[in-house]
Order: structure tokens, then C-alpha cells, then sequence
């Protein structure tokens, strides 16, 4: 339980993964669906 646990926030922060533990970033729920959109546009480009 530690660095190499990645469900952990610890193992997260080491892997450099998200997830539940550790939120990508904290947001409101109307910027999520503006970075969805930013997000969608860049694949297509």
C-alpha cells in the first residue's frame, strides 16, 4: 500500500494515472461539458 499500489492517491501520483482517487482536475459541472467539447474538436484535427 504505497507507490506501487495504484489505487491508492500515492500509487496514483507515481504512475501518473486518474481516476476516482485522484480527480484529473475539480471542476463544475457546466466546464465539463466545455472541455468535453475542446476535447472532441482536437481528435477531429
Amino acid at each position: 500500500m504505497g507507490r506501487g499500489d495504484i489505487k491508492t492517491k500515492k500509487g496514483k501520483i507515481f504512475a501518473g494515472s486518474f481516476g476516482k482517487k485522484r480527480p484529473a482536475k475539480v471542476v463544475k459541472k457546466a466546464a465539463v461539458a466545455v472541455v468535453k467539447k475542446k476535447a472532441a474538436a482536437k481528435k477531429k484535427a
